[in-house]
This record gives C-alpha cells, sequence and structure tokens, in this order.
C-alpha cells in the first residue's frame, strides 16, 4: 500500500508540474494584457505588471471593428465546421461500410492530402475561387471578375474537405460489428437510411471530437482569410489582430488583451463538450 501511495504522489507531481507548464504561456498573456504601455519601453522587464491595466480589454475592443470581424468568424466557423462534419461522416461511413472497387486506392489518394501543405496548393487554389463562373462579375468562362475572392465561399467551401475527418469517421465507423449492416439489410433500410438510423445516432463522441479540433482549426485560421479576402467587411477576428502590430512598434498588451478575448469562445465550446470529447479519447484507446 505504501508503494503504490508513493506512485500516486509521484504521478500527482509530475502531472501538477506538466499542467504548470502548458499554462504558463497563458499567465504570460495574461499578466502582459494588464502591463502599461511605459513597462515595454524600459529594459526592466518582469512577470507581473507594475501596475494593473484592466482598462486594456477596453481599449483593445475599442480599437477595430470586432464586431464585424467576429460575425465574420462565427458565419464562416459554423459553416465551416458544420459541412465539414457532414461530409466527413458521410465519406467515412462510405469507406468503412460498403464495398465498391477501387475503395481502398480512392482513401490512400485522399490521405495525400494529410501530406501536402496548403502553402503548396495555395497558388492553384486562388486560381480556381477567381476563376469561379457567373461569381463576382465573372462570364461563363470565368473571367472578367474576381469569382468567390472575397466573399464567405472562398473561406468555407476549401474546408468543408477534411482528410483528417475522413480519416477519424472511417476509423470510427470499422469498429461496429457487421451485425448492425446486415440487421438493416433484412429489416429494408437502405445505405443512407442505414447511417441516418444507425450510425449517426452513434457518432456522438466522434462529431465532438472532431467538431472541437476543426473549430479551433477555422477559428484560429490566419493564412486564407489574408489570401482570400482584401476588404475590411472581410476580415475575421485574426486578421483583426494585425490593427496591434504598427510599422515600428507592436502594442503587445492590447494585442494579448485581444488574444484572450478572442479566445473565450473556443474554451467556453471545450468545456461545453469536453465530456464527448474525452469520451471518444478513451474509446480510441480501448479500440486500439
Amino acid at each position: 500500500m505504501k508503494h503504490e501511495k508513493r506512485n500516486k504522489i509521484i504521478a500527482y507531481i509530475v502531472l501538477t508540474l506538466f499542467s504548470v507548464i502548458m499554462a504558463l504561456p497563458l499567465f504570460v498573456i495574461i499578466f502582459t494584457s494588464l502591463k502599461g504601455d511605459a513597462e515595454f519601453v524600459t529594459r526592466s522587464a518582469s512577470f507581473f505588471p507594475k501596475e494593473w491595466k484592466f482598462e486594456n480589454y477596453i481599449l483593445a475592443m475599442q480599437a477595430t471593428h470586432w464586431g464585424t470581424y467576429f460575425k465574420n468568424s462565427i458565419i464562416i466557423t459554423l459553416f465551416a465546421v458544420g459541412g465539414s462534419i457532414l461530409v466527413s461522416l458521410l465519406a467515412g461511413y462510405t469507406f468503412a461500410r460498403l464495398q465498391f472497387k477501387g475503395r481502398d486506392i480512392i482513401f490512400i489518394l485522399l490521405l495525400l492530402g494529410l501530406m501536402v501543405p496548403p502553402q503548396v496548393t495555395i497558388i492553384p487554389q486562388f486560381i480556381i475561387m477567381k476563376s469561379i463562373p457567373f461569381f463576382g462579375g465573372n462570364n461563363i468562362l470565368g473571367s472578367g471578375g474576381t469569382g468567390w475572392l472575397d466573399t464567405y465561399y472562398a473561406l468555407i467551401i476549401p474546408q468543408l474537405a477534411a482528410p483528417v475527418g475522413v480519416f477519424l469517421a472511417r476509423q470510427f465507423f470499422q469498429s461496429f460489428p457487421k451485425e448492425l449492416d446486415e440487421a438493416a439489410y433484412i429489416d429494408g433500410t437502405g445505405y443512407f437510411g442505414t447511417f441516418i438510423r444507425i450510425y449517426l445516432p452513434l457518432s456522438g463522441p466522434l462529431i465532438a471530437a472532431f467538431g472541437i479540433l476543426k473549430t479551433v482549426h477555422v477559428w484560429n485560421d490566419f493564412f486564407n482569410p489574408l489570401i482570400y479576402t482584401n476588404s475590411p467587411a472581410m476580415r475575421t477576428v485574426q486578421l483583426g489582430l494585425k490593427v496591434f502590430q504598427g510599422e515600428f512598434n507592436i502594442q503587445y498588451n492590447l494585442l494579448m488583451g485581444s488574444t484572450l478575448i478572442i479566445s473565450i469562445p473556443l474554451i467556453i465550446m471545450f468545456f461545453v463538450f469536453q465530456k464527448h470529447f474525452v469520451q471518444s479519447l478513451l474509446s480510441s484507446a480501448v479500440k486500439g
């Protein structure tokens, strides 16, 4: 018993140290956001603020059009995450439960998307977005206008393709016994009906886990909005942070305050779906 108790104490100490290390950047953000401007021009930097400036959060929110940026980020995130979950579940179910010629080859080709950095495909993707017919002043040949550039389409449609989500869904649906499909077939249920009535209700942990990962990715995306948008009305919260970076100086306190505020939706979402997320991780570990 003493040996077991000692191991638990050591484990708790190690976990506590790791927790402090992981939380340290968050404390740096909080304390930096509460510092005054004068503390960034002195050479004697301190971890804690010398003077607590809680009004920095108000100044940060008054610095630019955050209402527009939050609206854009919320719309893009909701549609991109929702559509990506639906596409990934359907594709994963198809690869896991349906038999058709070339299935494994197509799946391998799909996984190649995990190995290609987005920067490699950004130029051809930009050309495609600009050449969408009948959008942005384009003619039937996709020329003469801007296509989907500087619109929600350019920030939502590419996000629907998620090789990671398809991979996770395929692995999840493969874990179910074949008897489920056979029972549905005997009842006269087709492939889509089987997905809707049997597999979709069982996909709560998968949806929560992938939904959290996808939401964090889309909400924190800086690269795609920077490339595909050019008007202030289409900027997202990540582009809004650029307002605190000047040509010769950076307002670190306001920048950290804004960063903390725009992270609140992600923190709330994680705590809401934490139970399902942990359940998904535990079920994956047991299956593995």
